[in-house]
């Protein structure tokens, strides 16, 4: 059975523990939500941190809620080149053995030892949606995305929960090099 599903491409961004949040915006700071998300409880903050190495950095880049139980940093490959870090390409929150990076913000900094990668591609799905689809949680399946610059994406990863919305995640530099953008559509090939 052939289902369209929509794409949001993620940008770099950085999901922060209470922890550091205290660190970076001073003891019981409170992230501002700037605006919802696609993925229910998900927001993208008015916060706002810059990303150092030693090799380079970006500044103000994004924070999404909620907190989490610990601060991840995702980022494109094409990023990681600016930075010189070498990336291991994760599912969220697999974080050992990745590289690290420092975090500044207004109040203070984070220096952390692991902590960044590039968030492999995913599914978001429902166990309805899962099984209509004759999947289940971690299973990797091919997309593909028929535009101007047609594209099979190969080992994207089947995320399954109930508190999920039907949304494929790309990152910028898969989004670029289909000409694919949020909102467009990819079907699983069988």
């Amino acid at each position: 059975m052939s289902k369209l599903i929509p794409v949001g491409i993620s940008a770099r961004h950085v999901h922060v523990s209470r922890e550091h949040l205290d660190i970076l915006f001073g003891e019981g700071y409170q992230l501002t939500v700037k605006k919802d998300l696609s993925q229910p409880g998900q927001f993208a903050c008015e916060e706002q941190v810059d990303l150092v190495t030693e090799k380079g950095s970006f500044k103000k880049v994004r924070i999404l809620g909620p907190e989490r139980k610990q601060t991840q940093i995702e980022i494109a490959l094409t990023d990681a080149l600016k930075l010189g870090l070498k990336l291991p390409v994760r599912d969220s929150g697999d974080l050992k053995g990745s590289p690290g990076i420092t975090l500044v913000g207004p109040k203070g900094e984070v220096k952390l030892t692991e902590g960044v990668i590039a968030a492999c591609r995913h599914i978001h799905m429902t166990t309805a949606e899962a099984a209509e689809l004759g999947l289940k949680d971690k299973d990797v399946v091919k997309v593909r995305f028929g535009g101007e610059r047609a594209l099979i994406f190969d080992n994207v990863l089947a995320r399954v929960s109930d508190s999920f919305k039907l949304e494929c995640h790309l990152d910028t530099d898969e989004g670029n090099a289909a000409k694919i953008n949020t909102g467009d559509t990819v079907e699983i090939v069988k």
